[in-house]
């Protein structure tokens, strides 16, 4: 068992967009030690390099396996959707958990579709499992699958400046959802 349940590769999906940034940090950030690869922002802030670069060039051993506790980040580059899955599949294996921040549902594995759930709206929810995120005056979530706590304004500004958020009840509300058997 490595942690956060036999599940080591998750996609996240959200038509959101801030909660499409916020996801995948907060199920990472759940993890303790993850590596997340972004698919909607393919390409590195500054100089960095991209899983394209990793899988054409060879990875560093930075590259293969994580040097420290915490979250690390690359984006995918040019790959497609199967090329990633290949490659996330490749360093689960030497890293505890990867999350995929999927630019749609559209995905060859696992996927956590994340939907906020806003107050005096109505959602109707067919499909499986989803994580809702309430913001003020939401109600019951109308599928199956984790509420998670209301996000602070703090944290939501920690990560959009790419800082983690810290131990506290939202981080630790994402953990359950490594458990769920996601189609």
């Amino acid at each position: 068992m490595d942690g956060v349940g036999r599940i080591r590769v998750l996609a996240v999906w959200s038509p959101d967009p801030v909660m499409s940034l916020l996801a995948p940090v907060g199920l990472a950030s759940a993890a303790g030690t993850a590596l997340v690869i972004d698919r909607v922002r393919r390409q590195p802030q500054g100089t960095g390099r991209t899983l394209f670069d990793v899988v054409n060039e060879g990875p560093r051993l930075d590259e293969i396996s994580p040097g420290r506790p915490g979250v690390a980040t690359i984006g995918a580059g040019s790959l497609g959707a199967s090329e990633t899955h290949e490659a996330a599949q490749t360093l689960a294996s030497r890293w505890p958990a990867v999350v995929v921040r999927a630019p749609s549902d559209a995905w060859p594995g696992p996927i956590v579709p994340v939907h906020v759930l806003y107050g005096g709206a109505v959602l109707t929810w067919d499909h499986g499992p989803a994580v809702w995120q309430p913001v003020e005056g939401a109600g019951r979530a109308p599928g199956p699958g984790p509420m998670l706590p209301r996000v602070a304004p703090r944290i939501v500004r920690h990560i959009l400046r790419g800082w983690l958020p810290g131990p506290g009840r939202w981080t630790r509300a994402w953990r359950q959802v490594w458990g769920i058997p996601w189609a």
